[in-house]
């Protein structure tokens, strides 16, 4: 009996040192905790299971056992009995609280477990995120560089087309005044035309004079 009462309180300092060791980010933590993911694979969850209720029947019989003996009359309890009782009190105490220590392991170490999980899908995610503002930002840098280099087109195709139009407009005074040029060049034409016929008359009624002249001399 005492040996089974001092493997119970070894049991439970043990559970009790592994909860303190879960409440503290230590390399010792992540030991326990490889080591229960471990435990957990295969036949070990049936294993822990088994000895859970094996404990779990034997502490419903001590109770039953201490409800038993506390049901007698007190005159026929004698002081053994006594000490079996305390023994028996102390030992369903110690398996109750062995259980609940165990439990509060297993959901320490789940609720760790799944934690870890949640920080990694957390990172993965947050460089997602990272990879698509990078990519973003690139693209939109990109964007950037085209917009610059449309807009340099533009002042360029600006400039050209003002160049142009003072060509055109240049050209355009030069055809003006060609072209003023040009009628003055026609008037002048017409005006020597014009003196060249009425010299022309001129001189056929002159040449007329001169042969009537000379005919009358004749006769």
């Amino acid at each position: 009996m005492l040996a089974q009462v001092q493997l119970l309180f070894m049991v439970v300092f043990l559970e009790m040192s592994l909860i303190l060791l879960f409440l503290f980010k230590t390399p010792l933590r992540k030991l326990i905790i490889m080591t229960l993911d471990r435990v957990k694979r295969g036949r070990g969850p049936l294993i822990v299971k088994s000895v859970a209720a094996t404990v779990l029947v034997i502490m419903i019989y001590t109770v039953y056992s201490i409800r038993e003996l506390q049901s007698r009359p007190t005159d026929t309890v004698n002081p053994t009995d006594q000490i079996l009782l305390a023994h028996q009190i102390l030992q369903a105490a110690l398996m109750g609280f062995c259980l609940f220590l165990g439990l509060m392991v297993d959901r320490l170490h789940h609720y760790i477990r799944e934690l870890r999980l949640l920080r990694k899908t957390m990172e993965a995610v947050k460089k997602q995120d990272r990879a698509l503002d990078n990519g973003k930002n690139g693209e939109a840098s990109n964007l950037k560089d085209e917009i610059s280099s449309l807009r340099n087109k533009v002042r360029q195709l600006e400039s050209d087309n003002e160049a142009k139009e003072k060509e055109v407009k240049s050209q355009k005074a030069n055809s003006d005044s060609l072209k003023g040029q040009s009628e003055k060049l026609l008037l002048e034409y017409d005006r020597l035309l014009e003196e060249n016929q009425n010299l022309r008359s001129q001189l056929q009624s002159v040449e007329q004079n001169v042969s009537h002249s000379d005919s009358k001399k004749n006769t």
